[in-house]
């Protein structure tokens, strides 16, 4: 069973930053474009960013770029930097792998902004 492992969600007041990791097998994400995505209570899941296996990016429009995601190509691990953060910006955030050999998800990691 493919794992993709994330870390690095908390509490945070709102303003604040925070990044989240995930780390997937290599030969997943040799071959995928990598993203997060967020599920908040009573809403449906959406896009936060991707990253492809070359390094072409995209965002969901409100990230209006207060969030960079990035590969860690040596440690096969994708990172989720998240500032200026907001009370809306509350969700499970979710790792996914897509390519050619399959889609995959994380177990989702909890971001709360909140003062």
């Amino acid at each position: 069973q493919v794992q993709l492992v994330e870390s690095g969600g908390g509490l945070v007041q709102p303003g604040g930053s925070l990044r989240l990791s995930c780390a997937a097998p290599g030969s997943i994400f040799k071959l995928s474009t990598m993203g997060w995505y967020r599920q908040a209570p009573g809403k449906e899941r959406e896009l936060v960013a991707t990253i492809t296996n070359s390094g072409r990016t995209n965002y969901g429009d409100f990230v209006k770029g207060r969030f960079t995601i990035s590969r860690g190509n040596a440690e096969n691990t994708v990172y989720l930097q998240m500032n200026s953060l907001k009370p809306e910006d509350t969700a499970v955030y979710s790792c996914n792998a897509k390519g050619v050999i399959g889609t995959y998800w994380g177990q989702g990691t909890q971001v709360t902004v909140s003062s």
